[in-house]
């Protein structure tokens, strides 16, 4: 009943909530991985009595690729949920689509958006400053490093300061152990997570940090893309990855739930949710001593600079052909409480994107996060832009040919413009 209590009374503070008494409307939320499911399912009740309207959770597939490819299949038709999430670099595709309710008055009039961090403000809004998303969660991504290994190996675990210190520590930790040193999400099958949770880590310190000119343009052909694809190419050669599991169905499940616990990769791109969901005592192969035996790294710049990568973690919108739109915007204000975050804090290990989510009780008992949610003070992003799905697609490639050493650096990264060129046309293009 507490739960229910503050989110009703959360819920009544938000403008134009108030008031509309008990309603017999049904919305439709789609939501996909058990976890997320068990998350949304928890706080259900709630929403229902904080708002008078019925909620049907409907169980999407996962992983994001099969959940957001269903997604447009019944949006181009239509039809689809009143209510769903997204992975964030797809927001501004499916805004562009006119598949978004523009939620911009409904959340800056909220007494959620004055608790929202400033990055979670600036991640939701778009180049015009429009809002079609409640940023409910912040994936705060970093490197993780087994700290217990490289210290009994005698490897530095002070934070490297450069490109080059980083791929140095990552070729003395192999040597000294015979561990994988250092794994970059790469290839065609982790699709969107080749961008998402590798490629932008590198490009915010690259000397071209943002793909997203003032013209509106993607720069694709910048020193900074080039540069990336060259660390990577370094990885491939100095045999730091492990690359057939990089390249099977499911890329990430052997290097970061088998390799990773076993002490077999020493460090590895991820966010705060391995603390929990990955390596923590609610995973399939939990660490001992999990935030003890794992420390975190910023992620260095090319020639310095050091960076925590925010984005937003499938924050929700309201379907622009939803059955009762009017409905589906009252649940979704509903769902930027922090009981809602912290369910998926706890379950997921995802950040939450409100400051006063951090007193809460219940996120005070993952002490895990709570360690590392000050990084979303100073967080940094990089810009999205329509046809950032398209791009993510062609990193997954360009990199895919990385690890079959069918390209060097500057061969990836002509396979990333030819594949956005002729998927979104030249003038795309800077």
């Amino acid at each position: 009943m507490m739960l229910k209590r503050r989110l009703w009374a959360t819920t009544m503070l938000m403008a134009g909530l108030a008031g509309q008494g008990a309603l017999a409307q049904t919305v439709r939320i789609a939501e996909h991985r058990q976890a997320r499911i068990d998350a949304l399912e928890a706080v259900v009740p709630a929403i229902e009595e904080a708002t008078g309207i019925d909620i049907e959770v409907v169980e999407y597939p996962g992983p994001d690729r099969e959940y957001v490819a269903k997604l447009i299949t019944e949006l181009r038709a239509g039809s689809g949920p009143d209510v769903f999430s997204l992975p964030g670099s797809d927001v501004v595709d499916f805004a562009t689509a006119g598949y978004l309710v523009d939620l911009t008055e409904d959340i800056q009039a909220s007494e959620a958006w004055g608790q929202f961090f400033p990055v979670a403000q600036q991640l939701a809004a778009d180049a015009e400053g429009r809002i079609f998303v409640t940023p409910t969660m912040l994936a705060a991504q970093q490197l993780y490093f087994r700290r217990d290994v490289l210290e009994e190996a005698g490897i530095s675990t002070e934070q490297p300061q450069t490109w080059d210190e980083l791929l140095q520590r990552a070729i003395d930790a192999k040597a000294a152990t015979g561990a994988y040193g250092l794994l970059m999400p790469m290839g065609l099958t982790w699709g969107g997570g080749a961008f998402n949770e590798g490629f932008f880590h590198l490009l915010a310190g690259s000397s071209t940090p943002q793909l997203v000119t003032e013209d509106g343009k993607l720069a694709l052909n910048s020193e900074g893309v080039l540069e990336v694809m060259g660390f990577y190419e370094q990885l491939v050669a100095n045999d730091l990855l492990p690359v057939d599991p990089l390249l099977g169905p499911d890329p990430w499940t052997i290097p970061k739930y088998e390799m990773f616990p076993s002490g077999e990769l020493l460090i590895t791109t991820c966010g705060s949710w391995c603390y929990i969901f990955d390596w923590g005592p609610q995973s399939s192969n939990p660490i001992p001593d999990v935030t003890e035996a794992v420390g975190t790294w910023a992620v260095p710049g090319r020639e310095g600079g050091l960076h925590v990568l925010v984005s937003l973690n499938h924050p929700w919108a309201v379907n622009a052909n939803a059955a009762d739109a009017e409905a589906a915007r009252q649940v979704v204000m509903a769902m930027a409480s922090v009981d809602l975050m912290t369910s998926y804090a706890a379950n997921e290990g995802n950040l939450p994107a409100r400051r006063d989510a951090a007193e809460d009780p219940g996120f005070q008992e993952l002490t895990a996060l709570v360690q590392v949610m000050g990084g979303l003070e100073n967080g940094t992003f990089v810009a999205s832009a329509p046809g950032f799905s398209v791009v993510a697609e062609g990193v997954a490639r360009a990199t895919e040919a990385l690890l079959l050493k069918q390209a060097d650096a500057a061969g990836a990264q002509a396979i990333l413009v030819d594949y956005v060129s002729s998927a979104l046309g030249p003038d795309a293009i800077e």
